[in-house]
């Protein structure tokens, strides 16, 4: 799966792709079993989340908290990138997920979704990995 993403200083891209991956699994031809999704990039990261607006602003709100922007980081000293932040908020949500799946429909809960969080300040051409295992 590929798309790009508009990084931007103030907000975050973030993306549900629940039916992406809904629709990679029913065309596997596979019943039961997990699908992996792994983010190729080094900014990018996956979470299940309520895909709504206030959730959304909540979560940049808790980022902007646990790692903010506007501290020296290592990282932008040695490239002068400007996306240290993102790096680190990146590393602590996390590349892939895995989500189980029986009767080729995903086993999320009512108001679970897949998000694709886009954490760089630069925009990218994203690739998502899908691995698909089961029965």
């Amino acid at each position: 799966m590929q798309f790009s993403t508009l990084g931007e200083r103030d907000s975050l891209d973030t993306r549900d792709i629940t039916g992406d991956v809904a629709e990679a699994v029913r065309a596997s031809g596979l019943s039961d079993g997990i699908v992996t999704v792994f983010v190729a990039g080094s900014t990018g990261a996956l979470a299940t989340v309520e895909f709504e607006g206030g959730l959304k602003k909540d979560l940049k709100a808790m980022l902007d908290r646990l790692v903010p922007r506007a501290i020296p980081y290592a990282h932008d000293e040695a490239w002068h990138d400007g996306n240290g932040h993102s790096h680190i908020r990146a590393s602590l949500l996390g590349a892939s997920l895995t989500v189980p799946f029986n009767d080729k429909r995903l086993a999320l809960g009512t108001w679970q979704q897949i998000a694709f969080i886009e954490l760089d300040v630069h925009s990218r051409k994203r690739e998502l990995v899908l691995q698909i295992i089961g029965e």
